[in-house]
């Protein structure tokens, strides 16, 4: 499938618990439950961490323990909500849209999923995807939206999660570019009826779903109001991403510094041995420029944003020699550009 949303995609996360969600998928209109949408998740994660993949033919396994470890509920909650959403998703539908051959837009419709089930002795789903859905749920999409999990497990309003989804589609900019009230409306689940008044709208949806994500996720969201005349008629978002100290997990103090690192290809050994390569010495050089380069590549290396700032499959090496070059050719002006862009991760330069 191709689709419609040309921005460029975000750069692959480093998190354990990846949702890879194509940007047609994120930008659809849907109406999904709290739950329905966690089971969604769970499934993507099930899918990537297994390594079964996702088709329109075998069954993914969401087990109810999955849904208590990452969302922190009780048994009981977890077992009838899993039951609920079985009833409930079998029904569910989207609507996206894509081009055809000809360029022309079609506007398509799907359920989210062909087969369901709820295994009431093992505390466990069976779903499978729907055709449409398969090729919009993939890693391998030029076009995607990648988070770690964890970031909107303790989000307890849908519209939260959705409006997260659909903010950081854009988190390469920081910002979104001005969304129609209907069609935002739309892209949160919202029926003709429901919150018809705009105040109800912003208070129960809008900034409940706002508050939320201030205070559970990674960023930090404020929004502008676009009127025509006396009528407001969109909101625009921009947002920053919070302190890394916020949000980065522990290092596993028992890891071994032999293992593979998933994401560099590079054991902790290895990655260490790039960064002497590219950082020979931590003392200032007579260059001043130089040691500015050295402390930005060695910073990336730190907090590992190697992935953020990739270009295509560049590996771990060639991206920071990539970057100190693009430094010591562009000069202060480009070693003052990577400096704020570290700093927006929480980085302190001082």
């Amino acid at each position: 499938m191709t689709s419609i949303q040309k921005a460029n995609a975000p750069p692959r996360g480093t998190a354990d618990m990846l949702v890879v969600k194509d940007n047609a998928l994120i930008n659809a209109s849907y109406n999904l439950e709290l739950v329905e949408q966690r089971l969604i998740l769970l499934a993507i994660i099930e899918a990537r961490e297994t390594g079964k993949g996702i088709n329109a033919n075998d069954a993914l396994t969401i087990h109810a323990s999955s849904y208590i470890q990452n969302f922190n509920v009780q048994k009981h909650t977890a077992y009838g909500a899993l039951k609920d959403a079985c009833r409930d998703l079998f029904s569910r539908q989207f609507s996206y849209q894509e081009l055809s051959p000809k360029g022309n837009v079609i506007n398509q419709t799907s359920r989210w999923v062909s087969q369901i089930g709820y295994i009431q002795e093992e505390g466990s789903v069976q779903l499978i995807f729907a055709p449409a859905v398969v090729p919009l749920i993939t890693q391998l999409e030029q076009q995607f939206t990648s988070y770690d999990l964890e970031q909107v497990s303790t989000l307890k309003s849908k519209y939260a999660t959705r409006l997260y989804e659909i903010l950081i589609s854009w988190r390469s900019v920081g910002k979104t570019p001005m969304i129609g009230l209907e069609e935002l409306r739309g892209k949160l689940g919202l029926g003709v009826n429901d919150y018809k008044l705009l105040a109800n709208f912003k208070l129960r949806v809008l900034e409940l779903a706002l508050e939320q994500i201030n205070e559970h996720t990674d960023i930090f969201v404020k929004y502008e109001q676009h009127k025509k005349g006396r009528s407001i008629i969109g909101f625009s978002f921009k947002f920053k991403q919070k302190q890394q100290s916020k949000i980065e997990k522990p290092i596993d103090q028992k890891r071994d510094p032999k293992t593979v690192d998933m994401f560099t290809g590079k054991t902790d050994a290895e990655t260490k041995n790039i960064a002497r390569a590219v950082v020979k010495d931590t003392s200032p050089p007579a260059n001043p420029l130089l040691h500015r380069a050295s402390r930005i590549t060695t910073s990336i290396i730190t907090h590992k944003l190697h992935e953020r700032f990739k270009h295509g499959d560049e590996g771990l090496s060639s991206t920071l020699k990539r970057i100190q070059g693009e430094i010591m050719e562009g000069g202060e002006e480009t070693a003052d550009y990577w400096q704020s862009k570290l700093e927006d991760f929480g980085i302190n330069f001082d």
